[in-house]
Parts: C-alpha cells; structure tokens; sequence
C-alpha cells in the first residue's frame, strides 16, 4: 500500500482526539502509506483555552502541528477524521474545516475518497455513534466510501464493540476508559488497505 496518501484529521481541545489521531498515524505508517497528521483551525477565543488548564496546555504543546487545508483533502486518497462531540454532532471547528470543501466538492475532487471517522465523548453514551454518523452524512455528499471498522477484528470488541468508527469515553482525568488502541490502529490499516483497492481500480 506504498501508493496510498492518507491524511488523519482532528480536532482535540484537551488531547484525546489528538492521541487517536497519532495512533491512527502510526498505524498508516506501518500499513505502508504516506501520512500527514493535521488538525483543524481552533476557533475558540484564547480567553476560553485560558481559562481550561488542560485546553491552554493542549494548545501550547500541539502548536506546531500543520493546520489542515482542503489541498489536504485533494492529495489524499483516505482520510481519517477524530473528533469529540458536541451534543452529538460535529464540534463547530471540524463542521468549519467540512463547510470550506464546496469547491473541491463542485470539482468532483472529494468523490472516492476512502473515508473513516472515530469519535470521543465524557460518558460511554454520550453521543460518539451520533457524531460519526453527523460526519458520515457529509462523506456520503462527497460521494466518498465508507471505511467503517464493523466486527473486522477482535479489537473492535475490546474497545467497545463500536462498528461505525472506533469510540471512547474519557473520563475526568482526562485518561480514556476504553483500551482502543488496537482498534484505532486496525481501522486505520483497513482504511488505507481499502483506498490501495479502490486506487489500484482506478487505474492509480
């Protein structure tokens, strides 16, 4: 799968999101692909982050990570999307990134691109199916293809048997109560062995 470009996408104001992506990076890597780590553009004033010790931290440690853009998205052949919910959707800053994707949308760019979506919330039923399936309605308007894990592996049980995209639940300090490592690093792997398919029957 040396061929595939994968970009992992996220939004984490405290780190979770941003421990999900990296192992889903690691994992691309391992699985033979080339890999950007990214995350969206932070929208919140600095008076809000300032005032969350674990948000000013987040902010000030992952400063340097690269800012996603929609290029991002025409050079990739699959993307992996981590996000915590809000009241069951897509945090305001990732549904930002989403909304500037018209035109590569209008271009018929974003059509085939190998999709996967994981989620995080502070309670086991705290909306992380409801916000994969918010974001999933905006890969199925890309004409994208759904890589969901589904019961691919054992793994997926051992994190809480999620088929939509991996889920976790952090608890209040901060640590994941759900051991998804091996299960966010199998839905990566089987996403970008999926765009290597789709790729290969395309003539790429």
């Amino acid at each position: 799968m040396a061929n595939v470009k994968l970009a992992v996408i996220y939004y984490s104001s405290t780190g979770t999101n941003y421990q999900l992506a990296q192992w889903a990076s690691d994992a691309g890597k391992e699985a033979g692909a080339e890999v950007k780590l990214l995350k969206v553009q932070e929208l919140a004033p600095q008076a809000a982050i300032d005032s969350n010790p674990g948000w000013k931290a987040h902010s000030e440690a992952t400063k340097n990570v690269p800012v996603a853009a929609p290029a991002d998205l025409d050079w990739a052949d699959a993307i992996i999307f981590s996000v915590p919910t809000r009241f069951g959707n897509v945090p305001s800053q990732m549904k930002q990134f989403l909304d500037t994707t018209g035109g590569l949308w209008a271009q018929g760019k974003l059509a085939n691109k190998v999709v996967s979506a994981m989620a995080s919330a502070g309670n086991p039923h705290g909306g992380q199916e409801a916000t994969i399936l918010a974001l999933h309605t905006t890969f199925y308007h890309w004409g994208a293809i759904i890589a969901a894990p589904g019961f691919t592996d054992q793994s997926v049980y051992t994190a809480g048997g999620n088929p939509y995209g991996t889920s976790v639940t952090q608890k209040q300090d901060g640590t994941m109560a759900e051991d998804v490592q091996a299960a966010v690093k199998h839905q990566a792997k089987r996403t970008v062995t999926v765009a290597g398919w789709v790729k290969a029957g395309l003539g790429g």
